[in-house]
């Protein structure tokens, strides 16, 4: 399984940006392995990603906004997403990862499967 971040190395926004620093940012500090897929210097990227956001989950107008998650093909999540799951300490579980011992998100899943 690995996880991919489809981001865009050029973009005019600065909130954007700093979304796509933020992933990568909790990504690198909890040393999960990901895949950056640049969507802005690579037309395969942006077609792919566009085209497996999941219906659902696309802007009424427009396209899918960078930072989009995925694990391998299945798609995880936008930005909100990712970040949510962090604040709720289930990053792991949203990544669709084993926490590690010792981990808040560890020891919640213990405590609901006892």
């Amino acid at each position: 399984m690995v996880i991919k971040v489809y981001f865009a190395s050029s973009s005019g926004s600065t909130a954007l940006k700093k979304n796509q620093q933020t992933v990568f940012s909790i990504l690198d500090s909890l040393k999960i392995l990901y895949e950056e897929k640049d969507i802005a210097a690579n037309e395969e990227n942006r077609k792919w990603m566009r085209e497996n956001v999941p219906e659902e989950f696309r802007p009424t107008t427009g396209v899918p906004l960078p930072p989009q998650i995925f694990s391998d093909d299945q798609y995880l999540g936008d930005f909100d997403a990712f970040f949510e799951a962090k604040e709720n300490n289930n990053l792991y579980t949203f990544l669709g990862l084993t926490p590690p011992p010792g981990s808040k998100e560890a020891e919640a899943l213990a405590n609901k499967e006892a």
